[in-house]
């Protein structure tokens, strides 16, 4: 019998030769952000160029941030690596969506560095004075600095008087006058420095406009719309002078990256990637991320995620914590169940473990965490004098 009805192609359904692309999902989303953040162990430098930026912080609970977030991505890491082999490595201390580890040629992306707010007439003549002092002297500690000058104290943001000349070399290195060298003890030691002239035309503004929008989302991707606003207008940071190119790069890249709306938000991530087709290969692994983690640093991306909020707790009063003075999230297989809390006492470990919901039923989760620790505790047992054998000079790295 013939119908009479009008017919629609869409009734065959797809050409045989057609692929059907799934629906992506939280699912997906979730195993992508892991697995491509968190690859095969490599060197040192490879693995901040991979990262394109590394967080620092200097509270040791029970290490920094920098050396946390490392020693998932590098073969054989130790706490204190960073530190030690920096002097050797194509990298440098500077700012991009805040204070951290980068690859030196992405500051031709940030200097020259126009800041927001000028110093005034006496600040900008005694940082004359500092610079010409760096600059004769060479590598210069902040007491050699505060040996030569009497500069008094100044008010800190947060309150408390601040040591002046401290100050002033904080802001000589923001500006791209001074570097770091290295570190001693944790303490920075500056030399000055000269950046080449960049072109500052329109087409080349936009052009490291869009450099660093790509850099951002290569890091955190896979983004929901409102995290990659987000990190763009902390680009402010790393790059003033760059504040209007940086808002119009954000709508291009809105315009060109790959996407997708799940849950209610459009998520984006690089070219060339595919979530929903990420397999998850990771095991019945277990790890303890620092709170700067690129796998957890967007809290809405957390939340969304992983289905509870994670707060960062070091600057809350004890009484008002939750998780406790600094949390570790921690990633079991491709879920984030809890956090831990861990500090170094009498040679071991002491840790206290904390879960959003259930606690996993896996029998494989207690081993796992077991295993973690051992491989935290083997970390923060670095040498001085370790040799480097995996960690390659900048001629090779």
């Amino acid at each position: 019998m013939v119908s009479n009805r009008p017919f629609s192609p869409a009734q065959l359904g797809p050409p045989a030769h057609a692929t059907i692309m799934p629906a992506l999902t939280l699912n997906h989303l979730r195993r992508h952000a892991v697995a491509r953040s968190l690859g095969r162990p490599t060197t040192l430098a490879r693995a901040i160029e991979r990262l394109g930026f590394v967080q620092a912080d200097p509270i040791r609970a029970p290490a920094r941030a920098q050396d946390l977030i490392l020693r998932h991505r590098v073969a054989d890491y130790r706490a204190g690596d960073l530190e030690r082999l920096y002097p050797r490595l194509p990298i440098e201390e500077d700012c991009l969506v805040n204070y951290g580890f980068l690859p030196r040629a992405t500051l031709a992306l940030l200097h020259p560095r126009q800041v927001k707010r000028p110093w005034d007439a006496e600040t900008e003549a005694r940082a004359a004075e500092v610079l010409a002092f760096v600059r004769q002297r060479g590598p210069t500690h902040p007491r050699d600095v505060l040996a030569a000058f009497a500069h008094g104290t100044v008010r800190g943001y947060w309150g408390g008087d601040l040591n002046a000349s401290t100050q002033i070399l904080d802001g000589l290195h923001y500006r791209g006058l001074l570097r770091v060298v290295r570190r001693e003890s944790g303490t920075r030691v500056y030399a000055a420095v000269d950046h080449p002239p960049v072109d500052d035309s329109p087409a080349a503004r936009a052009a490291r406009a869009d450099a660093l929008v790509r850099l951002v989302v290569q890091k955190y991707a896979p983004l929901p719309s409102p995290s990659l606003g987000y990190l763009v207008g902390l680009l402010g940071y790393g790059a003033p002078q760059l504040r209007t190119e940086c808002r119009a790069a954000l709508g291009r890249a809105r315009s060109r990256l790959p996407s997708a709306e799940v849950d209610g938000l459009r998520w984006y991530w690089p070219d060339g990637e595919d979530p929903a087709g990420r397999r998850w290969r990771g095991g019945p692994t277990a790890r303890l991320l620092a709170p700067f983690d690129p796998v957890v640093w967007d809290r809405l991306r957390f939340e969304r995620l992983w289905g509870w909020a994670y707060k960062f707790e070091a600057y809350t009063p004890a009484a008002k914590r939750s998780f406790g003075h600094y949390a570790l999230p921690l990633l079991w297989r491709d879920r984030v169940p809890g956090w831990a809390t861990v500090s170094s006492r009498g040679g071991g470990l002491a840790v206290q473990i904390g879960f959003a919901g259930e606690r996993p039923t896996d029998p494989a989760f207690a081993p796992a965490v077991d295993a973690e620790l051992a491989r935290l505790q083997q970390f923060l047992q670095a040498a001085p004098d370790r040799p480097s054998r995996k960690t390659p000079s900048p001629a090779t790295g």
